[in-house]
């Protein structure tokens, strides 16, 4: 996975599981990802979200064929986190032809709950 000049390059993400149906990902808390007040900022926190749900459609699709974009995301955000790393899980909810659904928890390095996020993917045919 390529990841120089992308989002996940700048934001610090890093990718450490990528199963079937369920992707794992870490993203530190420090002057990329805090918003001016100091804290984790809920758009990093969000692109986290949207990452890793990308990233689980795209392994459980036929990339030769299909390309996949998030849809529709919302988010959750619980606790306020000034420094450290965020962990995010995702996992499969539904998985369709042309749509999946993805649930996406995001903790910190207690296993406290930071954000929880589901993210509806679209599957489209390549043109």
């Amino acid at each position: 996975m390529e990841l120089k000049h992308t989002l996940m390059e700048s934001l610090g993400i890093k990718m450490v599981e990528i199963g079937h149906g369920r992707v794992i990902a870490t993203m530190p808390v420090d002057e990329r990802t805090r918003q001016p007040y100091g804290y984790l900022h809920g758009g990093a926190s969000v692109a986290l979200a949207e990452t890793v749900a990308s990233v689980g459609a795209a392994a459980l699709i036929d990339l030769e064929k299909e390309v996949c974009f998030g849809l529709e995301i919302n988010a959750n955000h619980i606790r306020a986190k000034k420094d450290g790393v965020v962990t995010a899980v995702a996992e499969v909810l539904h998985q369709g032809r042309s749509t999946m659904v993805w649930e996406v928890k995001i903790t910190d390095e207690e296993d406290q709950l930071i954000c929880v996020s589901r993210c509806t993917i679209a599957i489209v045919p390549k043109k």
